[in-house]
């Protein structure tokens, strides 16, 4: 399948809002080369602010913007948009009521040889506590320029997730995505695989791949959005397949498997596994190195819907 880089997809997707819209902004913490965004610079001179490594004012003077009436996308890692600038975006973004479009690069375990510091695995969970902000995760550049677009125009402040590298298309062209709700990738009776992001949706497809060539009837689901979660798809594939396994690039501590395990709690108790980084720290290595290291692969996700089906 072919694959493209999701960075030049965010810019090019910036790009063609820009043209049309003359509010659209792009602010970023000295990350441009990285987050590939020079393109909308050279474009949009007036209309880019380089903030330098400062990524909590970056978030300041992005409300700023939005208070007076632009659109701001506010790019830098994952680790800086949650941990370093969350107070910022809780108080001056979301708290106020504006407008930002933050968007946090290179999560989890894409953060490759940048190491633990650089790592995100909390970031959905730091996120999923403002009340309000959507959070969501594009798997494949078809994905990500229908979302961004979509928060674009979102009244309210957006969190995105953003994998920078080449990664396969999922999706045809001319899919359409709403935020707020999920894809269903795969049909299946037996049990429900919920991922997202680029690393877990292609990791599940897989998964699917070694379950049906074994007789299991698997349904995948694309689960985008985190924030707002799709309870109606949850609930609908709760009564199709009584059984779920989470997976996803992140802690499995407050993040997509914690906010199924809430959804199916308190509307329809159903058995599930959740596999994700559990409560450890991140380290250098290569994507491929760092997905074994911490479960995060199709083998492993296999292996947890068949332990599954043995409790079903």
């Amino acid at each position: 399948m072919n694959q493209l880089e999701m960075r030049a997809v965010y810019a090019q997707t910036l790009i063609e809002l820009a043209e049309k819209d003359e509010r659209i902004v792009l602010l970023e913490a000295d990350l441009m080369k990285a987050s590939g965004t020079t393109v909308f610079k050279n474009l949009f001179p007036e209309r880019t602010f380089n903030m330098g490594v400062a990524e909590a004012n970056m978030v300041g003077v992005a409300a700023g913007l939005s208070a007076g009436g632009k659109i701001p996308f506010a790019d830098t890692f994952g680790c800086f948009a949650s941990r370093r600038a969350y107070d910022q975006f809780f108080i001056s973004a979301n708290y106020a009521r504006l407008n930002v479009k933050l968007t946090g690069t290179d999560p989890g375990v894409a953060s490759e040889y940048n190491g633990g510091t650089h790592m995100p695995f909390e970031d959905l969970g730091i996120m999923r506590n403002i009340p309000g902000l959507v959070v969501f995760e594009p798997c494949d550049p078809v994905s990500l320029k229908k979302l961004v677009q979509q928060s674009a125009y979102h009244t309210g402040c957006t969190y995105m997730r953003l994998h920078r590298k080449s990664v396969t298309i999922v999706y045809p062209e001319d899919e359409e995505f709403e935020l707020g709700k999920g894809k269903v990738l795969k049909d299946g009776t037996d049990v429900t695989l919920i991922a997202c992001g680029a690393v877990m949706v292609a990791e599940a497809l897989k998964a699917w791949e070694i379950l049906n060539s074994e007789g299991i009837s698997v349904a995948v689901i694309d689960m985008h959005t985190i924030k707002p979660i799709d309870t109606g798809l949850i609930m609908q594939y709760a009564e199709k397949t009584g059984g779920f396994v989470t997976c996803e690039n992140h802690q499995t501590i407050n993040g997509l498997g914690s906010a199924v395990a809430e959804t199916l709690a308190e509307n329809c108790p159903t058995w599930l596994k959740r596999v994700g980084v559990n409560d450890e720290f991140g380290e250098v290595g290569t994507l491929d190195y760092l997905k074994e290291r911490f479960g995060l692969t199709a083998q492993n996700i296999a292996a947890q819907t068949k332990e599954l089906l043995k409790k079903k």
